[in-house]
């Protein structure tokens, strides 16, 4: 069986070699190391609304939410707080264990603090995991989500450092970086991870795998994206990448950061059964579920609880700690397999 332990200092040239090896190698390197830490039959279920939409001052090329984009999406107000919480019960009845709320900003105004709080606050009185999408933070915006209850937030990369100017102008790489350091020093879990298919090179996905992996701490929740490629954003146009190259980066992320949750995120409704399948078995441990993704079409829950039962997967009770929880304690990396075969 394959050893692993927790590494943070991962060369460009190891990530290369494993998305270079052999589809059925990397497969079984990735459903090894999952095995280890995880119930291979567990998926988190997890549920995102947009609290805020429209409107947003960013001008990243694949989102109908920027105000660069050329979409019919409409800007709207903050929701209520008892409208989020009312959803939240539902998703909450349909069987989501974390509920992620979302915000079309560049950053959280001090005006809305109050409100996101108590939504926060109401969510995980219900029992549910929370986590929270917003744009960048100050430390002290990040200090009183963390105190109202929040357990992570999502702040993705996107993609590699290189590729990043191609995406996005209006927010440097770094930019993001420093709200990740933000939100750890809160106290609050970071979920952090990129999207698949914006024209990138393979290069650029192991960059953004590796930039991630070598973090002082390993994102909690890496969310893993394919592309919806949305008619009047900058990216409508582009191909999106062959579904054994998107399950390579699942696997990928696996074995690189064993201890992390790895989400099958947005994209899913383009999926077919068989390609989500492979997606679990390379590591894939969580999913959004509901009718709808932000502004995005999922699949509903009849499709995915069909899809589940055929597979024998069930959910993750909240607050769940992996099922193996011990920290290997071996002092080596573990050998490629290419180099196992030489």
């Amino acid at each position: 069986m394959t050893t692993q332990i927790i590494r943070h200092d991962w060369t460009a040239e190891e990530v290369q070699a494993l998305f270079d090896l052999p589809f059925n190698d990397l497969i079984f390197e990735a459903q090894t190391i999952h095995r280890k830490f995880f119930n291979p039959n567990e998926v988190q279920m997890c549920q995102l609304l947009s609290i805020k939409t429209g409107g947003c001052p960013e001008d990243c090329g694949y989102c109908s939410q920027s105000a660069f984009a050329e979409s019919d999406l409409g800007a709207s107000k903050l929701m209520a707080v008892e409208e989020v919480l009312s959803e939240a019960r539902k998703a909450k009845e349909g069987g989501a264990t974390r509920y992620c709320m979302g915000a079309a900003w560049r950053s959280p105004k001090d005006r809305d603090m109050e409100n996101l709080k108590a939504m926060i606050s109401g969510v995980r009185d219900m029992g549910m995991e929370t986590c929270a999408t917003l744009g960048m933070l100050t430390e002290e915006q990040a200090k009183e989500l963390a105190d109202a209850g929040l357990d992570y937030y999502n702040h993705n990369i996107d993609t590699s450092e290189e590729f990043y100017g191609e995406i996005i102008t209006t927010r440097t790489f770094q930019d993001r970086l420093d709200t990740l350091d933000v939100v750890r020093d809160s106290g609050m879990k970071v979920c952090c991870g990129g999207i698949i298919g914006m024209g990138e090179k393979i290069l650029d996905r192991a960059e953004m795998l590796r930039t991630l992996a070598n973090l002082a701490t390993h994102p909690d929740s890496i969310p893993i994206n394919q592309l919806i490629a949305i008619p009047g954003t900058k990216l409508e146009n582009v191909n999106l990448p062959h579904s054994i190259d998107f399950v390579r980066c699942i696997a990928v992320a696996r074995i690189m950061m064993p201890r992390s949750t790895v989400r099958l995120s947005a994209g899913r409704e383009e999926m077919s059964d068989e390609m989500q399948a492979l997606c679990f078995f390379a590591g894939a441990n969580s999913i959004f579920v509901g009718d709808e993704l932000l502004t995005t079409d999922n699949p509903g829950r009849d499709k995915d609880a069909a899809l589940m039962s055929k597979l024998g997967i069930e959910a993750l009770a909240a607050f769940e700690e992996p099922a193996l929880d011990k920290e290997p304690t071996n002092s080596r990396p573990p050998t490629p397999l290419h180099e196992k075969r030489a």
